[in-house]
C-alpha cells in the first residue's frame, strides 16, 4: 500500500483540485443567484437539451457542438452568450464523468494531472478573452469551432482516426507535447470548441492506449469548465435559464449513459450529430456576415 501512494498522489491531487474548484464555482453561482437581479428559470426544453447532449457526452460524442447546434436551431440564447452557457451549464455533468473515469481507468497519473493542469491555465486565460469579445467575433469563432467539430465527427465516422498504441503513459518529448497542446485545447474550450476529439486524436498519434484517453478527456473538461465558468460568472456573459437546464438535465443524462445504457447505434447518432452541427456552423457564420444590428438584451 505504501509503495502505491506516491504513484497515486497526482490522481488524488487532481480529485482534490476538482472538488475545490467546483465548490468555489457553486458558491459563486449561488451568491449571484441570491443577490443579483431576477434570473430566468430553465424551460423543459433547456433541461431536455442538457439531458440529451450530456448523454452523448458520456458516450464519447461530446456535448459542446451538439448543444450549440440545438441553440442555433431554436434561436436562443443569443450567440455571444453561448460559450459561457456551455462552460457553466455542462460543468455538473463533467464533474460526474471525471469522478467516474478518473477513478476507474488507470492512465499514468502524472500525465493525467499535468495535462489537466495545463488545460486549466489555458481555460482561465481564454475565458477572460472570450468574455470581452463582441457578438460578431463570438459568432465567427464559434462558426469555425463547429466546422472543426463537424470535420472530426466525419473523420471518426469514416474510421480515419489513428488507432492508438498500447501504453498508458507518455514520456520525453511526447509528454511535453501532450501537456503543451492541452493548454491550447483548454483555451479553445472557452470559445466553444469541445476538447474530446482533439485530445483523442493527439494522444492516439502519440501512442497512448485508446482507453487511456478517456480519463484525460473527462478530467480536462471537469477542471476547465468550472475554471472558465468562474470567469463567465464574473462577466455575466451567459444565459441563466439555459445554463441551469443543462446542469439539471445533464447529470441525469450522464448517469443514464454510464449506469444503464450498454448498446446504442453510435455510428448513426454520430452522422445525425454531424449533420446538425454542420448546419449550425453555416448558420453561425451567416449570422456573423449579416449587417451589424443593435445589441439585443441578454437572456
Amino acid at each position: 500500500m505504501t509503495a502505491l501512494w506516491p504513484a497515486s498522489l497526482p490522481k488524488v491531487a487532481l480529485l482534490v483540485a476538482l472538488v475545490v474548484v467546483n465548490l468555489l464555482f457553486v458558491v459563486r453561482w449561488s451568491r449571484l443567484g441570491r443577490h443579483g437581479p431576477q434570473r430566468t428559470r430553465p424551460t423543459p426544453g433547456d433541461t431536455l437539451i442538457g439531458f440529451v447532449t450530456d448523454f452523448f457526452d458520456a458516450l464519447g460524442i461530446g456535448s459542446f457542438a451538439p448543444t450549440t447546434a440545438l441553440y442555433k436551431l431554436r434561436g436562443s440564447p443569443h450567440d455571444e452568450l453561448i460559450p459561457g452557457t456551455l462552460n457553466i451549464g455542462h460543468n455538473a455533468a463533467a464533474f460526474v464523468e471525471t469522478v467516474i473515469f478518473v477513478t476507474v481507468v488507470a492512465v499514468e497519473p502524472v500525465l493525467l494531472a499535468s495535462m489537466v493542469a495545463s488545460a486549466a491555465v489555458g481555460a482561465w486565460l481564454g475565458a477572460g478573452i472570450v468574455s470581452r469579445l463582441e457578438r460578431r467575433s463570438v459568432q465567427i469563432w464559434m462558426g469555425i469551432a463547429l466546422l472543426i467539430a463537424a470535420v472530426f465527427f466525419v473523420m471518426r465516422n469514416l474510421g480515419v482516426f489513428p488507432a492508438g498504441g498500447s501504453v498508458m503513459g507518455l514520456d520525453g518529448w511526447r509528454f511535453a507535447l501532450a501537456v503543451g497542446a492541452n493548454f491550447v485545447f483548454g483555451a479553445l474550450m472557452s470559445v466553444g470548441i469541445g476538447a474530446y476529439a482533439p485530445i483523442m486524436v493527439m494522444l492516439f498519434l502519440l501512442g497512448l492506449h485508446p482507453l487511456g484517453a478517456y480519463p484525460i478527456m473527462m478530467g480536462t473538461c471537469g477542471i476547465v469548465q468550472p475554471v472558465a465558468g468562474l470567469r463567465f460568472l464574473k462577466s455575466g456573459r451567459f444565459a441563466w435559464g439555459p445554463a441551469l437546464g443543462l446542469t439539471i438535465g445533464g447529470v441525469f443524462g450522464v448517469l443514464l449513459a454510464v449506469l444503464v445504457v450498454r448498446q446504442l447505434p453510435l455510428a448513426v447518432l454520430r452522422w445525425l450529430v454531424t449533420a446538425v452541427v454542420g448546419y449550425a456552423a453555416v448558420s453561425m457564420l451567416r449570422s456573423a456576415a449579416m449587417p451589424r444590428v443593435a445589441a439585443q438584451p441578454s437572456v
